[in-house]
């Protein structure tokens, strides 16, 4: 019965049956086989003795499966912090570019220097500033720099000088050749045009103009310098969507109205300022459109006043400087943090603004082109209305970049300076 028995199991553990036998690559999987083969050709061994060394092998198996898989871990966990750093290091900008000698790009403009060190770069035109009745500081749109000048193309020369005009336009900080300011604030630039008006000499008082990005900045001057300023003038002027007087039933409506890959980008600009210079130097991003050079932003009346405008400079040397200027130093320090500041979190809403010439004489205008497909125009007609000291032009027909076109710069001159 015995022989039997073991006849059959020989059989039927032969390698010709149709039992499936499993082969373990290692040792120790070769040993568990042997042993359960053991098991049931010998009956006569104690099962007992079988049984325990086949749960310590087993126990090793699991164990040497435990060290693997602690292994894996550790090593997904480095390969995570990897990532991290590597994500985190993605996100800080290069340094600006170095400006000046010994090793760094020409100057081609003048710059004084700021109380706390820094240069800002200027340029002067118009009449001699000791001969000016009138003394306007200008300042520059997004991406833009000193050189992009609405009065400079569009305020005939005759004008200027019968009115006695001078204007020096700057490079706002890390523009052009002005130095980057890391610790620029909606505040910060108002006090720096108050002390290039010092160093320069303009007197007690002068005029402000701002064009879109540069225009909303002529808010800040309101608010914080108000006491230096004869008058003031915004040109297409951006708006900040989240000023907290702005209706939301309006504020909605016209962000919907931006192309999409600008809804992204303000927001990010609003409420993750650290990832902006990430978000808009990513090709799988959309950027913000102004920094792309979408043509969707730019209505039928903006295409021919470019087109225009580019005809009319002839002079390579001045072609080079409009193209070069405005990221000369990089893109961070100049449109990326105008960015983060422009559409961040303002420690005021203009709409709580005073009238800083109720007392005196001066005035605040605001100019609208009502094609502008980069400044919502229905912001800027709520917000002139509920400000009943500010004087609202708005140009029918006109886009974003109107103050350019022919001869309304005269007339943006006359407005502000109270000449018929």
């Amino acid at each position: 019965m015995i022989a039997s028995t073991m006849s059959d199991s020989k059989k039927n553990l032969s390698p010709t049956s149709h039992t499936r036998r499993y082969i373990v690559d290692s040792s120790l999987g070769e040993s568990l086989i042997c042993k359960f083969h053991h098991f049931l050709i010998f009956e006569s061994l104690n099962r007992d003795d079988i049984l325990n060394q086949l749960v310590r092998k087993l126990t090793l198996l699991c164990d040497s499966f435990q060290i693997i898989s602690g292994v894996l871990k550790i090593l997904l966990i480095v390969l995570f912090a990897e990532l991290c750093a590597w994500a985190y290091q993605s996100t800080l900008p290069p340094p600006p570019t170095k400006l000046g000698s010994p090793d760094g790009l020409p100057l081609t403009s003048p710059r004084i220097k700021l109380h706390d060190g820094r240069n800002l770069s200027y340029i002067e035109s118009g009449v001699p500033k000791d001969v000016a009745k009138f003394k306007i500081i200008y300042v520059h749109c997004f991406d833009c720099s000193k050189y992009q000048n609405p009065f400079a193309f569009s305020a005939s020369r005759d004008v200027i000088e019968e009115l006695g005009v001078y204007i020096v336009a700057l490079d706002r900080p890390g523009y052009g050749e002005s130095d980057p300011d890391p610790k620029r604030t909606v505040k910060s630039l108002a006090l720096d045009i108050e002390e290039l008006a010092d160093e320069l000499n303009l007197g007690e008082k002068f005029y402000v103009a701002g064009y879109s990005m540069g225009g909303e900045v002529i808010w800040s001057c309101l608010k914080y310098i108000p006491h230096r300023l004869q008058g003031a003038v915004l040109i297409s002027p951006a708006v900040n969507y989240w000023w907290h007087n702005l209706p939301s039933n309006l504020t909605n409506e016209a962000y919907s109205r931006q192309l999409q890959q600008d809804q992204w980008s303000l927001r990010v600009a609003h409420y993750l300022p650290w990832l902006t210079y990430w978000w808009n130097t990513r090709s799988w991003f959309p950027g913000f459109s102004v920094i792309t050079q979408n043509p969707a932003i730019f209505s039928p009346a903006d295409i021919e006043v470019v087109t225009k405008l580019n005809a009319m400079i002839t002079d390579p040397t001045q072609a080079t400087l409009m193209k070069t200027q405005p990221r000369l130093q990089g893109e961070f320090e100049s449109i990326h943090r105008d960015m983060n500041i422009g559409w961040g979190k303002w420690g005021f809403d203009p709409l709580d603004l005073e009238n800083p010439f109720e007392n005196r004489n001066g005035s605040v205008h605001l100019w609208m082109g009502d094609e502008d497909r980069i400044v919502p125009v229905t912001l800027q007609r709520y917000i002139a209305q509920q400000i009943g000291w500010i004087k609202y032009h708005e140009v029918v027909g006109g886009g974003h970049t109107f103050a350019f076109a022919d001869d309304l710069g005269s007339d943006i001159l006359k407005a502000l300076l109270k000449v018929n």
